[in-house]
């Protein structure tokens, strides 16, 4: 089986059993980053035939590169979170233009494919699924993070910014397959690419769940003393989160055609063809978030309509009781002006026959009222 055959499966974020419990091949391996260590590096390895190259601890970016020059291969280095300071040196080691390093080193940046010279420059932004008991006006639905990768003909940088979006598990799954990472630095983008976009395929998933949580909830018979148009904030909330996704996934489906479809030297050929596949996974779950975002406002706006008509329904009932107080109102207002000279004043059965009629005229305009759907 050739390695363009397993591909797809090396660099799926579903890991076997074995490769869960399987340590680090080499001590001082480890993605997280110590927060008592003075280095943002937080992983640096030479490959060679696909292979890591056995080395008594983790090389230096300088030690490494060293060895790339005088042996061939590749190096990855992997950073968290560095500073100017602490990018500078690496910066020079492999010759990285100066906006590509001011924006590797300042977070919030848009998703972008940028070519220095030899040095292709990806910006991916990550995102991950807040879990949540109960979804409120003020839950946090998606977390942001983003991942940087410089990726030049003997070596590839990962700067990633956030707690999320660890690529620990991912060069694990690539160093089990030493025919993949043999094709270079080409195929570590593919896979890192490949595990972004298979993140926003599980979020994507997670929310449509919560959507489908509050449009149940938005059009379902209201509890008892509950009120329609109460999820106007959750819905809002939600739209809010899901436009956060939608900046994470428009921007990189451009980056990703390019890669797939415009000839790079950069990009070996047989990984190329595979970058087609994450463009259209990528197209795919952009469909998705344009839908779920319009979806919200179709909620949203049926929410508010909701709300609208049982105030028009509370005004009707409020009205149609003003009508029937009205009639005994008017009634004991007219008898209560002590004028002389009044029909039925003297009459004995004058109170009980007024009674009556206020009686008779409210039952009568209540009856109207609940027949015509007013009470």
């Amino acid at each position: 089986m050739s390695m363009i055959r397993d591909l797809r499966a090396a660099v799926r974020p579903s890991l076997r059993p074995s490769l869960r419990k399987t340590s680090a091949p080499h001590s001082g391996y480890d993605t997280t980053r110590d927060p008592s260590a003075s280095s943002a590096v937080v992983d640096c390895a030479v490959y060679r035939d696909g292979s890591r190259v056995a080395a008594p601890a983790t090389p230096t970016p300088h030690e490494a590169m060293l060895q790339v020059r005088e042996d061939g291969g590749f190096a990855w280095i992997g950073l968290h979170e560095p500073t100017e300071e602490e990018f500078a040196g690496i910066a020079r080691e492999f010759g990285l233009h100066p906006l590509a390093v001011e924006d590797a080193v300042h977070a919030h940046q848009r998703p972008k494919l940028e070519r220095y010279d030899d040095t292709l420059f990806t910006v991916f932004k990550t995102i991950h699924y807040v879990e949540h008991d109960e979804l409120t006006a003020t839950s946090e639905v998606v977390e942001t993070g983003e991942v940087m990768c410089f990726t030049g003909r003997d070596f590839v940088i990962t700067v990633r910014h956030g707690g999320q979006g660890s690529l620990r598990a991912l060069r694990h799954r690539l160093q089990e397959d030493p025919e993949l990472l043999a094709k270079g630095p080409s195929a570590v983008l593919h896979a890192i690419a490949d595990h972004v976009v298979d993140g926003y395929i599980a979020v994507a998933e997670a929310v449509q769940d919560d959507i489908d949580e509050v449009e149940i909830d938005v059009f379902s018979t209201p509890a008892k003393g509950g009120r329609r148009g109460s999820d106007a904030g959750r819905i809002y909330q939600l739209k809010r989160e899901v436009l956060e996704f939608k900046r994470a996934v428009s921007p990189l489906l451009r980056p990703m055609q390019l890669l797939s479809e415009r000839p790079m030297r950069l990009i070996d050929p047989d990984i190329q063809k595979y970058f087609r596949d994450v463009a259209d996974h990528l197209a795919r779950v952009q469909e998705e978030v344009i839908g779920f975002d319009e979806l919200l406002n179709s909620i949203l706006q049926a929410n508010l309509a909701q709300a609208t008509v049982t105030q028009n329904e509370d005004m009707r009932k409020i009205t149609s009781w003003a009508a029937i107080i009205a009639v005994p109102t008017m009634i004991c207002g007219v008898y209560g002006m002590n004028f002389e000279y009044m029909p039925e004043v003297e009459w004995k059965y004058g109170y009980p026959m007024v009674l009556g009629v206020i009686g008779a005229v409210c039952f009568s305009i209540h009856r109207i009222l609940k027949r015509n759907g007013w009470l």
